[in-house]
């Protein structure tokens, strides 16, 4: 697991840094009046070109070893990794048609995302077999079509819930690293070796990528980037609770509602003003703290102030997953437990949003 990581790693460090040296053209088509920018001067946000290649590369590798090697690290990385690589490549290739062109409108990136979804359900036999409550579980043992959809429902959702979360300098990156070891050690912990690998193969190469995001944000995941963390997470997510019945669907419920909360949040946020869903604007989590709670530096040069505020930001929404993430691994098996906690993270998300758009924080929370 260890060598697949560093392969994972360095695959997307190098192509991190060849993507940096030949992509400059493709930054200058990011328009400057983009509301949820908050960066100065020109960025390639084709990070998800380096993100895939640790990905695959390590993947691949295990396969190797698995099918030709003898599998001297008994990872058990079968072709079940070569159907993993098929069924993402839409999603990730729609979302880097978009970051090379900028045109690709919402409606096609959604129909991508879920054709990766369909992929999944064909070759990897995926779909959620439960939601750990008793009536629910009932339902889905009389109609397996609905496991099916919700399969299909979140492996679409996902990958745009971690676009919406990519605006700051390490946030959507940390969060996604986090996530992916948070779900391997359960997987470690249920005896899934194999998973366990293609996510810690997938945290690494986040690691990779995030040497040039944070703190210079010299490289963004870009949409190829967050639709690569989501499909791979929604995947992983499901896979892990259809094959280990000791594992409570709200594990990766909780993990993931930071993202899955913005989204919807943000979306109910839109309708309540009359506008799309689809629409870009400046209120998602990050840019208010980034306004409002973050204090302008006030250097010399402008560039260098909003990089620093931009860099204050993120370790913020770190600490908010967190408290998500820590009850999840903690009580991974206790559905009550974690629907709670699901329950408490919705209510303080509305509090913190609220006071923060209406100037009522504490000064101690602002630096």
């Amino acid at each position: 697991m260890v060598w697949l990581s560093v392969i994972a790693f360095f695959a997307s460090l190098v192509m991190g840094a060849i993507v940096l040296r030949g992509s400059q053209s493709f930054a200058q088509a990011y328009g400057e009046d983009m509301p949820q920018r908050i960066h100065a001067g020109e960025v390639p946000r084709l990070g998800g070109i380096g993100l895939l290649a640790g990905v695959l590369a390590s993947w691949w590798m295990g396969v190797v070893s698995t099918q030709w090697l003898d599998d001297p690290s008994s990872l058990y990385l079968g072709m079940s990794a070569v159907w993993w690589s098929i069924a993402i490549l839409p999603a990730v290739l729609g979302g880097m048609a978009e970051d090379f062109t900028h045109r690709l409108p919402v409606r096609y990136r959604l129909s991508l995302t879920l054709l990766t979804g369909v992929l999944a359900v064909v070759l990897l036999d995926l779909s959620i077999p439960r939601l750990g409550l008793a009536w629910a579980d009932e339902l889905f043992a009389m109609l397996p079509w609905l496991g099916v959809a919700i399969t299909l429902l979140a492996i679409a959702g996902l990958p745009h819930a971690f676009n919406i979360i990519d605006g700051c300098n390490g946030l959507a990156g940390m969060v996604a690293l986090v996530i992916c070891l948070a779900l391997a050690y359960v997987a470690l912990q249920v005896g899934d070796r194999a998973l366990a690998a293609m996510l810690v193969a997938t945290a690494a190469a986040t690691a990779g990528f995030l040497f040039w995001n944070y703190p210079r944000g010299m490289l963004f995941a870009g949409d190829g980037g967050a639709y690569l963390w989501g499909v791979v997470i929604a995947i992983a997510s499901i896979a892990l609770v259809q094959r280990h019945p000791q594992v409570s669907p709200w594990f990766p419920m909780l993990l993931l509602i930071y993202p899955v909360w913005e989204t919807m949040f943000s979306i109910y946020r839109k309708w309540a003003r009359g506008r799309s869903p689809g629409m870009a604007d400046a209120l998602h989590f990050h840019l208010p703290i980034f306004r409002r709670v973050v204090w302008v530096v006030f250097l010399d040069d402008a560039s260098r102030d909003m990089l620093m505020r931009n860099n204050r930001t993120s370790p913020y929404l770190w600490a908010f997953t967190l408290l998500s993430v820590v009850p999840a691994v903690l009580f991974w098996r206790t559905t009550w437990v974690l629907m709670l906690c699901c329950g408490i993270f919705i209510v303080l998300y509305v509090v913190a949003y609220l006071s923060i758009v209406r100037f009522k924080l504490p000064g101690w929370v602002q630096h």
